[in-house]
């Protein structure tokens, strides 16, 4: 094996009511094509309002979904395992849906090898939440704002 892969990352999308319809496919297939991640994987898991859990692997999902993913990921390669996708459904609510992803990070991979070649290495790497980001972004814009207001009535 030449090529050395980047991150891995098992990403679950949930989505309440049991709609999960394949909708996420369009943007998944745009991250592949531009070569920002590979998709190594996916499943569904459902849970009904019952409890009782039916899991899709990716050559299970019916017709429309399973064309659009096997675009996007190609063949089957079943890295997600029963018993990944048992311990997903054992935290699942009544009447809920969750994709479970298995994507490589390619930029981050041809990233690492550039970082590598140059000497360096990764010291440290944490994940922050978009809404956490967006969350400060508005309170330092709210400071600026409170700030410029409060300079224009010293004026």
């Amino acid at each position: 094996m030449d090529e050395q892969m980047g991150p891995v990352e098992f990403l679950l999308l949930g989505f309440e009511g049991n709609r999960f319809n394949g909708g996420i496919a369009p943007a998944l297939a745009d991250l592949v094509s531009d070569g920002l991640v590979r998709l190594l994987d996916v499943a569904v898991v459902m849970k009904d309002a019952e409890g009782e859990v039916l899991i899709l692997e990716m050559g299970e999902l019916p017709n429309d979904v399973a064309a659009a993913v096997r675009e996007i990921a190609g063949e089957d390669r079943g890295l997600l395992s029963e018993e990944d996708l048992l311990e997903v459904a054992d935290t699942l609510a009544p009447e809920t849906t969750v994709a479970a992803l298995l994507v490589e990070h390619l930029w981050a991979g041809r990233f690492a090898g550039a970082v590598r070649a140059a000497g360096g290495e990764l010291l440290s790497a944490k994940r922050i939440p978009g809404e956490m980001v967006d969350q400060a972004r508005a309170t330092l814009a709210a400071v600026a704002e409170l700030t410029s207001s409060n300079a224009s009535e010293g004026n």
